[in-house]
């Protein structure tokens, strides 16, 4: 076994830094708030879900007087350290949709590719080059007890309405070679990636030019009633708002409610050296899709614009204390060690490739493993909150959801069970870092015995609680 503290001869070289941020034209300083100020609408938060509320707040009233203030600058948390995965789905998948929202499944479903259709029109609309492609996602299958479960994917795909092809072993290595490859599912329709920095600089470059202001190195201590409206103290100045959104995620929210429901949960990241034409030629992946397998602990895979790899995932880690300190945590060895040597058994043809970046960041998770939606001060603060990791296109909807439940009182969104319903609250610690290493430890269990889910598992199952990396 390698030890933690040598390195993967692939990670040599690896920067210690975020690849999509990495490039030129991220994340142009913005100031800070540096004294008293007052607006209609206040987001807190400068990632997706905060810049997408901003962004339909001005569309429906090109009037309004929106503020947007970030802790550190546009897109520092989840919104830049994704892999850029954009699914319609607003549930974090079918399969757990189904599992927990049955009976409103087929309008969540509905609502998730309208959501995804406006998305891709925004970036039309404003010129937002993310880098989209269209390629649909493949889940393969490396143990064969997983083939069951694709075949159900599949199933659930087309009842639904989705484009959705099965593939056997040979059919699935004809798309991505890889000799760990049994089988797989290729969804077609309404998934797609992007390049994550890329769509917070043009969200941001667009909703300030639609109007709003957006403050840097700001970072929301506390909120409170103050007259008709709220307001939330910073360290340099106090901003008074109307209305509030929350769009922390991962990050401690500044109401209760947002802590018993989210914990941040920490991912971390790979990507390669662009791959030469022979590289390339070895895996074929000619049609570009996204990829996951199919395990409990699961990797997610991809190609960049310029064929690297990007290859995460696997090692989902929780500090004690719901901790979502980056500067601390972006970096961990151990799991770096462990991705690579991972990468190279499932593609051993790219023996010798190095990585080029190497990071980690916080997921905002919630016990139903998709986002939770609600109010506090009367109704003038809404939050959206804890993705799971699939927020790069639900939190268009999760902002959409929290300016209806300011603004809208007959909103049909705020009916959904999805909407008004809560995931199981984390117990307070030491019980919630007991709880999470227990459920890490059983799932890695039920990988290793062909997906059975043991006792712990069935109970989280009976209470309506998600598992998975």
């Amino acid at each position: 076994m390698r030890s933690s503290n040598a390195s993967h001869t692939s990670l040599r070289d690896a920067q210690r830094r975020v690849y999509w941020t990495d490039q030129p034209g991220q994340a142009s300083p913005r100031r800070a708030v540096e004294a008293n100020i007052s607006c209609d609408l206040l987001v807190v938060g400068g990632g997706y879900t905060g810049l997408w509320a901003a962004l339909q707040a001005l569309e429906r009233d090109p009037g309004r007087q929106v503020v947007v203030i970030e802790s550190e600058h546009v897109g520092f948390g989840a919104s830049s350290r994704n892999g850029g995965f954009c699914d319609a789905s607003i549930t974090h998948g079918l399969s757990n949709g189904i599992a927990h929202f049955g009976t409103e499944i087929e309008q969540l479903v509905l609502l998730g590719r309208e959501n995804y259709a406006g998305l891709v029109e925004s970036l039309d609309r404003y010129e937002i080059d993310a880098d989209f492609e269209a390629v649909g996602q493949l889940s393969v299958a490396t143990q064969a007890w997983q083939l069951a479960g694709l075949r159900e994917q599949h199933e659930q795909f087309v009842e639904h309405g989705e484009q959705s092809t099965l593939l056997d072993r040979d059919e699935v290595r004809a798309e991505v070679a890889s000799p760990s490859y049994l089988g797989g599912v290729w969804q077609h329709s309404n998934i797609g990636l992007v390049d994550p920095a890329k769509l917070c600089t043009g969200l941001a470059k667009t909703v300030e030019g639609l109007g709003a202001t957006i403050y840097h190195n700001t970072a929301a201590s506390a909120i409170a009633n103050d007259g008709a409206g709220v307001s939330v103290t910073t360290q340099r100045g106090t901003v008074r708002a109307a209305k509030v959104v929350l769009a922390t995620n991962a990050f401690r929210g500044l109401v209760p409610a947002i802590r018993r429901r989210v914990v941040p949960v920490w991912d971390y990241v790979l990507v390669s050296e662009p791959l030469t034409s022979g590289q390339m030629a070895s895996i074929g992946w000619a049609n570009r899709q996204g990829l996951s397998d199919a395990a409990n602990l699961f990797h997610y895979f991809r190609l960049t614009a310029d064929n690297r790899i990007l290859w995460g995932g696997y090692d989902a880690i929780y500090h004690v204390g719901s901790r979502a300190d980056i500067a601390r945590y972006e970096q961990r060895d151990a799991t770096f060690n462990l991705l690579a040597t991972q990468f190279f058994a499932m593609f051993p043809q790219l023996d010798g490739l190095r990585f080029s970046h190497r990071w980690g960041g916080p997921i905002g998770t919630t016990s139903r493993f998709c986002v939770t939606f609600g109010t506090a001060y009367a109704g003038k603060v809404a939050f959206a909150v804890g993705y799971t990791g699939l927020g790069v296109g639900a939190s268009r909807f999760g902002a959409r959801v929290g300016l209806d439940l300011l603004d809208q009182p007959n909103s049909e969104l705020r009916t959904l069970d999805f909407v008004r319903s809560a995931p199981f609250p984390f117990p307070p610690e030491p019980l919630r870092s007991l709880g999470i290493q227990l459920t890490r430890r059983a799932i890695a269990r039920s990988d290793a015995s062909e997906g059975r889910v043991g006792v712990w598992l069935k109970l989280l199952d009976r209470f309506g609680i998600g598992f998975d990396s």
